[in-house]
């Protein structure tokens, strides 16, 4: 499974980028650089993820799981192995 790619999947998706996620790397910022990613957007993206993966994500997630596209592909990854 390639994390990374179900990630851009679902942000492409949820936050309807047409797209743009083809050109997301790790590095790709994303709170306070998507404008589409607001605060009930950031729900929706994890609402999401845990339909698409069959996983919980607890509450005690915080905004610096999504400073960029690879710490949140890493979050998705711990949340998968247990870690979080």
């Amino acid at each position: 499974m390639d994390t990374f790619k179900i990630v851009c999947a679902v942000l492409d998706d949820v936050l309807s980028l047409g797209g743009r996620s083809t050109a997301f790397t790790p590095e790709t910022p994303l709170l306070g650089a998507i404008s589409e990613l607001d605060s009930m957007a950031v729900v929706s993206v994890i609402t999401t993820l845990e339909e698409r993966l069959g996983v919980m994500i607890g509450d005690d997630i915080d905004g610096q799981a999504f400073a960029t596209v690879g710490t949140l592909t890493a979050f998705v990854d711990d949340v998968l192995a247990g870690r979080a």
